[in-house]
């Protein structure tokens, strides 16, 4: 049964009448419908602080989802400017994040230890491509992209290595070597007590479902559950949510439980589902009131980003979608000015185009850092680069290789997850011969068959070095690294007592002692000079986690690190033009954008022409720019 909140609270001053139902509605289940820039954020921190001013709830029952630790930054940053300390007891998280925390909290439950490891994109195929090469896996044409790629959708829809085996066709032999390599890799991580990316909600649902009472302590703890982006979940983050809302009714008798199911709001819009490549499921924001019965649905409608011209030209053109609930974004802020639609001969004459218009903005006072180019794919930027540097635009691409994605800082963070879990093979292989070491491919060989005939980890087998016949040279090699390892992992141990305790004193234990630092300052290659300078930069990572986590371990800061998100460390007050994906670009906000690229095959991409309701193709190189210049037509274009 539905119930309105209390009207009378200074939270609501200032919202329009949707904002206002959305946050003083109460009832089992809410979809806000939320046109771009319709306030949405605000919408949901007003009505958790609402929760929590009424006394319906208390911090620690309200659980709120965002896809961006951004996003989850700035909404803990909004809910504590509106209810002051009481935000630190509430779970505002990405969805990874918060499957982590209960990971960490439960993994015991089904063999796993808490500090288990979370693979990255690059382990995962760093992986990948070893089985693939044991199995000669890649004269049946396997590579590591595609088949990373296979086992991430298959993982996102809650299939494991054996379910998949029990329908698949034995008779293909391309189909015998997946599911082989499939097991290895879920086998490999099991092993080395690793998650990866894609096991951090799928496992979190298993938890559940093997474990009720686990999930039943879990669904009377979270008694309000928020989620945002819903248009974007797939089919795990979809059933992680089923979870937890379960009602009494379904779950075993005997459970200690919630008296009636947590009420859940999710924030939406179908119109902006943009991660159908990625396993995003439009059906669950577009059947949410078939799967909760009495729902309330919402519109916000009102747009507070855009200008009038913008949000018509978007109207007209999302208007053709099929299967959406129908609205019109509109806004108090007049029609603004035209969009700009240009096409070119070449790449490179859009680019000079794009140049050359983001040169007359900077003219009238728009800053670099407020204008953003974007693009289907990485390839577009050959052209843009080549003729930004001609131009003298500075420029930078948001979503290229990444800090913790560079070789150098890979290696100093497989040290620590060494140390943090003696378990991750892959980590060990990878410091082993980092820096060089003399230690070669023929002796890792030995030490991974000698840990597997004694059923010991890859680490113990570097304990045994001397049993192994190597040679002085290399034994030493062998043993020193296992002795720091050792050293490092006492250190962490002992609670920190002084600055630069803790995790900072064992990262520069290890890039000293281990020899990664002096091997990177003694190389004659330009470029190992800056990646030098990345590893201290590391340091300099761990020194502020433990100024900002006093009590922090090891294990907290590799997960920290292991959920940074690509556009996460955006910085809004560069000086240059940023140059980014679509996708990448979700939830950012710009003075004056360029959409390039808008051609037959690019976009929208040749990969959706055969989907249901796929757009009519178009042609031409073409750019669309706003804001732009007035025209007295009364089309938002020009």
């Amino acid at each position: 049964m539905s119930t309105i909140a209390p009207t009378s609270s200074p939270l609501l001053e200032g919202l329009n009448p949707q904002q206002r139902e959305a946050v003083l509605y109460r009832g089992p289940a809410l979809l806000i419908v939320a046109g771009a820039g319709s306030g949405k954020t605000r919408v949901l921190t007003h009505r958790i602080a609402g929760l929590l001013e009424s006394r319906e709830a208390w911090p620690s029952q309200i659980l709120a989802i965002t896809f961006t630790n951004k996003a989850a930054g700035e909404m803990r940053e909004r809910v504590r400017h509106l209810v002051g300390t009481a935000a630190e007891g509430m779970w505002i998280s990405t969805f990874h994040s918060a499957c982590v925390r209960i990971l960490r909290r439960e993994a015991e439950q089904f063999g796993y230890s808490r500090n288990f490891t979370i693979y990255d994109s690059g382990d995962s195929r760093a992986l990948i491509k070893r089985i693939i090469k044991d199995l000669e896996a890649d004269v049946l044409g396997f590579t590591v992209a595609s088949t990373a790629a296979r086992i991430s959708k298959l993982k996102n829809e809650l299939a494991d290595v054996e379910s998949y085996a029990r329908q698949a066709n034995f008779n293909d032999p391309n189909e015998v070597m997946f599911v082989e390599i499939f097991r290895q890799y879920s086998r490999a991580l099991s092993s080395a007590n690793a998650f990866d990316f894609d096991d951090l909600i799928s496992q979190t649902v298993y938890l559940f479902r093997a474990f009720p009472h686990v999930a039943a302590a879990y669904q009377k703890r979270f008694r309000h559950i928020l989620v945002d982006e819903y248009q974007d979940t797939n089919h795990a983050q979809y059933s992680l949510i089923r979870e937890l809302t379960k009602s009494p009714a379904e779950l075993e008798p005997g459970l200690l439980a919630a008296t009636e199911p947590a009420s859940l709001t999710v924030v939406g819009d179908s119109d902006q589902s943009i991660y159908a490549f990625r396993g995003a499921d439009i059906r669950n924001i577009v059947e949410f009131e078939r799967d909760f019965p009495g729902a309330k649905v919402i519109l916000l409608e009102q747009n507070y980003r855009s200008t009038q011209n913008i949000l018509s030209a978007a109207n007209s053109v999302i208007s053709n979608n099929f299967d959406r609930k129908d609205k019109k974004l509109w806004t108090a802020d007049g029609d603004g000015e035209k969009i700009v639609g240009y096409t070119g001969y070449s790449g490179h004459d859009e680019a000079q185009f794009v140049a050359d218009e983001i040169q007359a903005l900077r003219d009238k006072g728009v800053a670099y850092h407020d204008m953003a180019v974007f693009y289907r794919t990485n390839s577009q930027t050959r052209a843009l680069e080549e003729i930004f540097i001609r131009s003298a635009v500075p420029y930078r691409i948001i979503g290229g290789t990444k800090f913790y994605e560079r070789a150098e800082i890979k290696d100093a963070m497989a040290y620590l997850i060494a140390v943090a879990n003696p378990a991750d093979t892959l980590a060990v292989r990878r410091i082993l011969n980092t820096p060089k070491r003399g230690i070669g491919p023929a002796t890792e060989t030995q030490l991974a068959t000698f840990a597997e005939k004694n059923e010991i980890t890859f680490r113990d087998s570097l304990r045994h070095a001397k049993e192994l016949g190597l040679g002085p040279k290399v034994t030493g090699a062998i043993t020193a690294l296992s002795d720091l390892l050792d050293e490092a992992a006492a250190l962490t141990e002992r609670p920190p007592t002084a600055p630069g305790d803790g995790v900072p004193e064992v990262l520069s234990l290890l890039i000293s002692k281990g020899g990664l630092l002096d091997a990177l300052r003694a190389s004659r290659d330009p470029q190992d000079e800056a990646r030098a300078e990345n590893v201290e930069e590391l340091v300099a990572v761990t020194k502020e986690f433990q100024r900002n986590n006093p009590e922090g371990t090891l294990l907290d800061f590799l997960t920290e690190v292991s959920l940074v998100a690509a556009a996460d460390d955006l910085d809004d007050q560069t000086g240059s033009v940023s140059l980014m994906t679509l996708h990448t670009a979700k939830g950012l906000e710009f003075e004056a954008v360029f959409l390039t690229g808008v051609e037959e095959d690019l976009l929208p991409h040749r990969m959706s022409a055969g989907e249901p309701g796929a757009p009519r193709r178009s042609a031409g190189c073409s750019t669309w720019a706003s804001p732009a210049r007035a025209s007295d037509s009364s089309s938002p274009w020009r």
